[in-house]
C-alpha cells in the first residue's frame, strides 16, 4: 500500500503534468523513503527490540520449567529482579518464531512504512495541487492532501488495538518515517515548502537553476496560472532568482485586484 497507491497517483497525476521526468523522480523518491525507513527501524528492532503487548499470550509460560541450577540456560537470572518476576524465554512454551518475533516491538515496522509512503504522496500532492501557495484553493485539494495522513494515522492506530504494538513503538515509527519522507522529497524535487519550485524534480546531472527553471508549469492545478504558462510567464510573475517581482506585473497570474469596498478593478 505504501508504495503501490502513491505510485499510482504519481500516475493519473501526469496525465495533466505530462512529464517522465516528474513520475520517474517521484517513484524513485518514495523508494528512496521506504527503503531507508526500513533499515532505519530494523536496526532499531534488532538492537532495542520489545516485548509486544501480545507477548504473554506467545511465550505462555510456564514457570515450572524455570532453573537455577549452574550451568543450565539461563542460570541465575530466573525469579530475580524486581518482586522476583524476571525470568529467561526457557519457560516460554508457545512457538519460536512467533516468540522471537514478539521480542522485536519498538519501533513499529508498519507504521514507519506507511508514514514513510503516504507523507511523501502528501507532499507531493501538496506540490502538484499547490494547497499551502499563493492562492485560496478548493476545499478538496485539502482533503486530498490530507488523505494519506489519515490512512498512515489509520494503520497505526491499528496496530495499537490489536495488541501489536505499544503506543510509544507507533509513534517511533511515524516519527522515522515522516523524517525519511522529507529527506526523500528533498533529494528529489526542489523544494518541500516553498510553493515555487516545489513541484520541480531535481537532475542528477546539473544543479537546479533558480533563474530558469524547467518544468516550471509542471502541477496538476490550473488555478490562478499555474500549469499554464511555461517557464517564461513564471518568471514574469516571480522575477529572477525567486525574488517577487515589481508590483506592477507581480499578478502574472491574470488576476484582477480590487480594492476592500470599491467597485472598480484597478
Amino acid at each position: 500500500m505504501s508504495a503501490l497507491i502513491p505510485m499510482l497517483i504519481f500516475a493519473l497525476a501526469q496525465i495533466r503534468v505530462r512529464s517522465f521526468w516528474d513520475f520517474n523522480n517521484a517513484c524513485i523518491g518514495i523508494l528512496y523513503s521506504l527503503i531507508t525507513a526500513a533499515v532505519f527501524q530494523v536496526f532499531l528492532k534488532w538492537l532495542i527490540g520489545g516485548l509486544r503487548p501480545h507477548f504473554l499470550a506467545v511465550c505462555k509460560p510456564d514457570i515450572s520449567l524455570a532453573s537455577n541450577q549452574p550451568g543450565d540456560t539461563g542460570a541465575g537470572l530466573n525469579g530475580v529482579g524486581f518482586t522476583q518476576i524476571y525470568y529467561t524465554r526457557e519457560i516460554c512454551t508457545g512457538d519460536e518464531k512467533e516468540i522471537n518475533d514478539s521480542l522485536e516491538s519498538f519501533p513499529s515496522g508498519h507504521t514507519t512504512a506507511a508514514f514513510a509512503g503516504f507523507v511523501f504522496l502528501s507532499l507531493y500532492l501538496n506540490a502538484k495541487l499547490k494547497v499551502f501557495s499563493n492562492h485560496h484553493p478548493a476545499m478538496w485539494k485539502l482533503i486530498l492532501t490530507m488523505a494519506p495522513l489519515l490512512g498512515a494515522t489509520l494503520i497505526g492506530g491499528a496496530l495499537t488495538i490489536d495488541e501489536f504494538h505499544n503506543w510509544y513503538d507507533v509513534f517511533a515509527g511515524a516519527c522515522i518515517g515522516t523524517l525519511m519522507a522529507f529527506s526523500s522529497y528533498r533529494m528529489c524535487y526542489a523544494a518541500i515548502w516553498d510553493w515555487r519550485w516545489n513541484h520541480i524534480p531535481l537532475s542528477r546531472a546539473a544543479p537546479f537553476a533558480f533563474d530558469s527553471p524547467e518544468l516550471a508549469s509542471a502541477v496538476f492545478t490550473r488555478k490562478v496560472g499555474w500549469g499554464t504558462s511555461g517557464a517564461d510567464r513564471f518568471h514574469d510573475r516571480w522575477g529572477r532568482h525567486g525574488v517577487a517581482a515589481p508590483a506592477h506585473h507581480a499578478n502574472g497570474a491574470g488576476i484582477a485586484r480590487r480594492p476592500v469596498g470599491g467597485g472598480e478593478v484597478v
